[in-house]
């Protein structure tokens, strides 16, 4: 039996199985089951090198956008009204065969966004492109799925649930749950709160499952059993997702009402550009050499997914030798409280703000001090001895 009809078979025994308090701990269990097939699903055959059919662009710019939808419901027409770049749109499905990458220039950035051919149901299973499409969709900073407004409900469950399967979890926070594997000692479970979810035992039996005999588990919040074993897996990652609604024209304007008041929904290009930018959490950072006016032509673009936004990012990111010679910073901006705020290597920069670097004073004699000098072209042991002038009175 392959690894996809041992997931059907579970999927089938678990929709059979009543949900209650007797049935809680092997439902736990069928879950980790799932979640350990799907893992294997997604691991490259044995003998394979690792490398397949993939449409991987190289990364470019200061941020990278995915573009997720079924065929058909206008990504390459959205990719050429905000890049400009031509993407053949047409009347059947599947006109986009791999991957088209356009910039976007917005606030003085550079955001790679990236047309994927459209996914179906079953895609997370390798039907279609599917695999290689989430694959791209892994690499990107935030994702948006472009939804038909006609069908936009039925859509939006069926993508979210294929993109879960795989391990992208879609406006979500990680769990506050400190996991970490131990030689011995046994499984040790403590938590800061009281537990509604997950309890001892059911916490022994899931890490069981993973072959897991010691180990040191602590609830930081009341999770579910699907947060302990998206910990347990540590290969999950949580993205940020907007939903981009396509054909409003079918639908009547109570319909279009109630999509606009959902969370992380747009309806329109201009609000578009803002959501994105508001959602990649970008921090422009401009320079100012010392006695000159600030450069305000190419700043310095900082995220916090990228690195992170504090000063010492920030010489990171000019040159990874440069903080071996800061002295300190000043900074003008939001992130100061007075200007300029002399400010230290944790300081964490917002959008916007102008840094001065000031660097350590080379001593020109050398790292001599007082009235004996090290500088000399005598010979180390005279030198060493070598005094200056007498001082005048």
């Amino acid at each position: 039996m392959g690894i996809i009809e041992k997931i059907k078979e579970i999927e089938a025994e678990m929709a059979r199985t009543q949900k209650n308090k007797a049935t809680e701990y092997h439902l736990g269990q069928l879950k980790a089951k799932i979640a350990k097939l799907r893992t294997q699903l997604l691991e490259p055959p044995k003998g394979s090198s690792g490398a397949g059919d993939g449409f991987e662009v190289t990364k470019f710019g200061h941020g990278r956008v995915a573009l997720i939808g079924f065929p058909s419901v206008g990504k390459s027409t959205l990719l050429t009204m905000l890049t400009g770049t031509h993407s053949e749109a047409a009347s059947y499905e599947f006109t986009t065969l791999t991957c088209i990458p356009g910039i976007i220039h917005y606030n003085d950035t550079k955001i790679q966004l990236l047309d994927l051919p459209g996914i179906i149901e079953g895609a997370s299973e390798g039907k279609g492109r599917g695999r290689q499409v989430i694959a791209v969709s892994k690499s990107s900073d935030i994702v948006l799925m472009v939804l038909d407004a006609s069908k936009s409900e039925g859509h939006r469950q069926i993508l979210t649930k294929e993109l879960e399967a795989v391990g992208l979890r879609l406006n979500k926070r990680p769990p506050q749950i400190y996991f970490k594997k131990k030689k011995t000692g046994g499984i040790s479970f403590n938590s800061t709160l009281s537990l509604t979810h997950v309890d001892e035992k059911l916490c022994y039996q899931i890490l069981h499952e993973y072959k897991i005999h010691n180990a040191e588990v602590l609830f930081r919040e009341d999770a579910t059993v699907d947060d302990l074993i998206d910990v347990i897996e540590g290969n999950r990652k949580y993205m940020k997702c907007i939903y981009v609604y396509n054909k409003i024209d079918v639908i009547g304007i109570d319909d279009v009402d109630k999509l606009a008041r959902q969370p992380n929904s747009v309806l329109n290009l201009d609000r578009l550009l803002a959501k994105m930018w508001e959602a990649m959490g970008l921090v422009r950072v401009y320079t100012k050499p010392q006695g000159q006016q600030p450069d305000f032509s190419d700043p310095v673009v900082l995220s916090a997914d990228r690195g992170g936004c504090t000063v010492e990012d920030f010489c990171n990111h000019i040159h990874r030798n440069l903080i071996k010679d800061v002295k300190y910073v000043l900074v003008w901006g939001i992130s100061a409280r007075h200007y300029p705020q002399h400010c230290g290597l944790g300081h964490v920069l917002q959008d916007e703000d102008v840094v001065q670097i000031v660097k350590k004073k080379e001593r020109e004699d050398g790292g001599g001090r007082g009235r004996f000098k090290s500088h000399s072209t005598a010979p180390a042991r005279i030198s060493d001895r070598e005094k200056k002038a007498p001082l005048k009175t």
